[in-house]
């Protein structure tokens, strides 16, 4: 009686892991979308490998469409509704200029966003741990990190009392961090100028303008694309930079500090797996930085005569030769 009972056991658990491994093999992939631009490409194939450490493998489990929108809010507004259209089960936005468009072009799509400006600020979310609605993700420390940087730039150059502001226009969240970015500057008494740009053309007037100051660059899509240029006018103009990431130090830059752009998109991977293993973004906490990291490249220092203190190179986590 127990050989019995024990064969139809195993008979029956054998059928229940056949159909299992079954559905396993004819389950459809999970299509999701991406929005994003060109110049982060380098940090997707880092995202890739995120995935794979929680199973998500492309081309075998997951199918990512990925549509680059170059800095156009338009056209991204015009890809994210194409998007939705396929459908995908959730959008990945990086930045707050496509975050806003992944939302307005794609309502109701579940959107992960990486790295926005200020989730609650620019409207994204109603708070931090309760995001309701259908976008959670990433947020920078916002005003906190752009405060740091100020205070470190002008720990860089200690005779400065201005401070030139460099923003793209079109870019939503931009004009919330300069206000928050002025009270800290009056803290400190220094005068900030602010300079306005909406195509990468205006870059050369604009560093012209920024001559002789300190050089704040807000991030934004198209700054990061034209980096290496911003870091070559910053050093002909002698307009020492501090930037949002660390690319455009290894590009020329003098400093950065915020961080690292490997968080964000580790972070997301998570948000992703959650998603698409049935959890609601309204659910999803959004999620914060906790660390940052400074990193100086002493030889523009060095091209721009520009001698940096000790005390502040002690406190970087690297320092370029």
């Amino acid at each position: 009686m127990i050989d019995r009972r024990t064969s139809l056991a195993c008979l029956v658990f054998g059928l229940l892991a056949a159909r299992h491994t079954a559905a396993q093999t004819t389950a459809k992939p999970a299509r999701i979308g991406l929005l994003a631009n060109a110049a982060y490409r380098p940090t997707f194939d880092e995202f890739l490998g995120y995935l794979r450490e929680l199973g998500w493998v492309e081309g075998r489990n997951l199918i990512i469409e990925t549509r680059f929108a170059e800095g156009n809010p338009r056209r991204a507004r015009e890809l994210a509704a194409e998007l939705q259209a396929l459908p995908v089960a959730l959008i990945l936005a990086g930045g707050t200029t496509l975050i806003h468009a992944a939302r307005d072009g794609a309502p109701a799509t579940p959107i992960v966003m990486i790295n926005a400006g200020d989730a609650v600020g620019s409207g994204f979310v109603a708070s931090l741990a309760r995001p309701g609605g259908y976008l959670t993700g990433t947020t920078a420390a916002g005003a906190e990190v752009l405060a740091k940087q100020l205070e470190l730039l002008s720990s860089a150059v200690p005779q400065a009392t201005k401070v030139a502001v460099l923003l793209n226009h079109s870019n939503p969240a931009n004009g919330f961090f300069f206000d928050a970015l002025s009270a800290r500057a009056r803290a400190m008494g220094l005068q900030l100028e602010r300079i306005e740009i909406d195509k990468a053309s205006e870059l050369d007037a604009a560093a012209a303008r920024a001559k002789g100051s300190p050089l704040l660059v807000l991030g934004d899509p198209m700054f990061f694309r034209e980096r290496a240029r911003i870091a070559e006018l910053s050093t002909t103009h002698r307009a020492p930079g501090m930037f949002g990431a660390r690319e455009y130090v290894v590009a020329g830059g003098l400093m950065f500090y915020n961080s690292s752009a490997a968080w964000h998109w580790r972070s997301a991977a998570g948000f992703v797996d959650k998603i698409l293993k049935g959890a609601k973004p309204a659910d999803l906490p959004v999620q914060q930085p906790t660390q940052f990291e400074l990193a100086i490249n002493l030889k523009t220092a060095k091209a721009m005569g520009l001698t940096i203190p000790q005390s502040l190179l002690q406190r970087a986590d690297e320092v370029i030769q």
